[in-house]
């Protein structure tokens, strides 16, 4: 079943797509954004979103109306997945934090690249995209970083809304009170340095908590320090990490549609 949204030349139609994942022994179901434009014959572009339950709230077909009207951006074809246990299936594989959350991460991994993507060629007849990107917000942030850290291969670009790039191996201590993030870890352990481009968006009001008492919060600090990692990677700032902090920003849905367009524009503008 699907439904039907026109702004002038600009259809899209909202699909729904259920994989039956073996690595998560549950029914993932998706929500499909699929680009109709008249005359239009460019190669599709493949965005897939953690938390895609999100993208109802935010009205994001209301988002790519007005950029694909004004011919702002390419098309895209997005996927929005439905989150099951979100504590349990995002953060880094094979890596549980302080609590034995993310224990499932691993899979949730594994179900992204060898069950999901299948599924949305086989749905789609397509042999390939232009290129393919993911995206999460908070949590599912940490998820869509893991997962295309390891799959450069497959994605070439990483957006993280409102990152919860605390998630540590062990608990805060007052006199180490950055030490055992986990995503941080994953980066700097890394011989090699993946073929990837990064967008970040941190809030001035997501949160309050200011571990380090360095009077900014944890999750500008989490967040512009892992970018730190990136640039000693040798990632470019400006040409291959884009950092957005939004004054006033909150840890919520409205405060990331608000920001979607920004992201858009950069992975696929024209």
């Amino acid at each position: 079943m699907f439904l039907e949204y026109i702004v002038s030349d600009v259809s899209i139609r909202v699909e729904e797509l259920t994989v039956t994942s073996e690595f998560l022994n549950r029914d993932v179901e998706c929500t499909l954004y699929v680009p109709d434009m008249d005359g239009v014959v460019e190669p599709l572009h493949l965005l897939l979103v953690n938390d895609g339950q999100d993208l109802a709230t935010m009205q994001y077909d209301q988002i790519l109306q007005p950029l694909y009207k004004k011919k702002q951006i390419t098309p895209i074809l997005t996927v929005g997945i439905k989150a099951g246990e979100r504590t349990k299936e995002f953060g880094i594989s094979g890596v549980s934090d302080y609590k034995g959350r993310g224990a499932e991460a691993e899979n949730y991994r594994q179900f992204v690249v060898q069950e999901l993507l299948p599924a949305i060629y086989e749905k789609t007849s397509l042999q390939e995209f232009a290129s393919t990107a993911i995206i999460g917000f908070s949590l599912g942030a940490v998820s869509a970083f893991d997962i295309a850290w390891r799959h450069a291969d497959v994605f070439s670009k990483v957006g993280a809304f409102s990152g919860a790039f605390w998630w540590r191996k062990k608990e805060a201590k007052k006199e180490f009170p950055d030490k055992h993030r986990i995503t941080h870890k994953l980066v700097s352990s890394t011989p090699e340095k993946p073929n990837l481009k990064f967008w970040f968006e941190a809030g001035t009001q997501d949160e309050k908590s200011d571990r380090n008492q360095n009077g900014i919060i944890d999750s500008i600090d989490d967040t512009t320090s892992l970018m730190l990692e990136l640039y000693k990677k040798g990632y470019q700032k400006s040409e291959d990490v884009k950092y957005v902090e939004l004054i006033g920003g909150r840890h919520d849905v409205s405060t990331w549609g608000r920001m979607m367009p920004d992201f858009l524009l950069w992975a696929f503008g024209r």
